[in-house]
């Protein structure tokens, strides 16, 4: 089977769609959510039980594995699938928000200075060329053209791949916003070039869309992206500094791209962006943020589970659920919430038995996997926002 997206249904009262992508190693029923398996792993969690989670596809990321363990050893395993042990599709990025995370500490650290941070970065500069990175591992020096990422990802074998892009920091203004994204359609070119010789047919290649928060880069870019034979896009660089800034940049860029192909939002996973991001007809998202703040305690609910608080989780070390012994949520059919208390899982936090995250992960995945069943109910039914309202309000 090779690499296709179709439209079963759209809404009548939004540009929400249902979709169908097929793909070499089974079909994802869209709107859905991907998780980050970055290291070839979602941390602390055996790959069975991210299947048990009702996931459909999960995403690693072609830097650190270029770095650890090397495309070579993948390929030689049979490629990512054999080696994490997950026969559904799967998704690489580029590497090309390491290029951002590398040079300025991650979004949260960008967004928060107007300065980049001091000391040591891993990315030593920025050409023409490609990522001059020094490994944090081995301190080895390589440079991260779009033909490496490229060729990596071929090797790695994913079902959706990424063409490199650099991906533009908040702090910076219009003209190097522009000038980054013209090297970004140069380097798409390149990945494209590349993939068009070394691919076999049964994977697909998405354009990143940037342009900052300018919607006439944005055109600009959507434009170039709708031009090339790319199977869809990815939106991607800055989408702003505020939620209300990321929720325009979503719309404006989403209502610029070819309706027929593919659409997926790089690095969002917040409940509500992903209703606005759907109702927007975007089709896929990822986010590292369910399994990460499932290591810090926290375990996503509906809003109607947590009553006041405007938080779309609850954090099981409060002193508070040191004598619940309900489970995290009575709605909820993942494996924790079958066995496991929310006194239980209190006690096993405030012991430091890391299992904790590992039961708190599993929940998360499962209440992401079930808020998109919800949602593509919704869309069928035309009544996303009843489903809005009983996740959010």
């Amino acid at each position: 089977m090779m690499f296709g997206f179709s439209i079963i249904q759209k809404s009548t009262r939004s540009r929400a769609r249902l979709g169908c992508v097929a793909t070499p190693h089974g079909t994802i029923d869209t709107p859905a959510f991907i998780f980050c398996a970055t290291n070839a792993a979602i941390r602390g969690v055996p790959i069975d039980y991210v299947k048990a989670a009702g996931s459909q596809i999960i995403l690693s990321n072609t830097y650190h594995l270029m770095l650890q363990p090397g495309s070579d050893i993948i390929r030689a395993a049979g490629g990512l699938h054999k080696f994490i042990g997950w026969d559904g599709p799967m998704f690489t990025d580029s590497g090309g928000f390491q290029i951002f995370s590398l040079g300025h500490g991650g979004v949260e650290a960008e967004i928060k200075s107007s300065q980049q941070r001091s000391g040591k970065k891993a990315l030593i500069n920025l050409t023409e060329d490609g990522a001059h990175f020094r490994f944090h591992i081995n301190g080895r020096g390589v440079t991260l053209t779009p033909e490496l990422s490229i060729e990596t990802q071929v090797a790695l074998g994913a079902d959706i791949i990424v063409s490199l892009d650099e991906c533009t920091p908040y702090h910076v203004n219009k003209l190097y916003t522009a000038t980054s994204m013209e090297k970004s359609k140069r380097w798409a070119v390149r990945s494209l070039d590349v993939f068009t010789k070394l691919g076999d047919g049964k994977q697909a290649l998405l354009a990143v869309v940037q342009g900052g928060v300018y919607p006439d880069l944005r055109q600009e870019s959507a434009h170039f992206a709708n031009s090339n034979n790319f199977h869809g896009f990815a939106i991607g660089g800055s989408l702003g500094k505020t939620k209300s800034e990321m929720h325009r940049v979503v719309d404006i860029t989403t209502q610029m791209l070819d309706r027929t192909r593919y659409v997926h939002l790089l690095g969002i996973g917040g409940i509500d962006d992903i209703f606005h991001g759907v109702k927007c007809g975007i089709d896929t998202f990822d986010c590292v943020t369910p399994t990460r703040i499932a290591r810090h305690g926290a375990a996503i609910v509906k809003a109607r589970e947590n009553p006041g608080n405007p938080k779309q989780y609850i954090c099981l070390e409060n002193a508070r659920y040191s004598s619940d012994f309900a489970p995290i949520s009575t709605a909820c059919d993942c494996y924790t919430c079958q066995h496991f208390s929310r006194a239980y899982i209190h006690h096993l936090i405030k012991s430091k038995e890391v299992v904790f995250g590992t039961l708190i992960s599993i929940h998360n995945m499962r209440t992401m996997n079930r808020l998109m069943e919800e949602i593509r109910v919704g869309i069928t039914d035309d009544a996303l926002d009843a489903v809005r309202d009983e996740w959010c309000s």
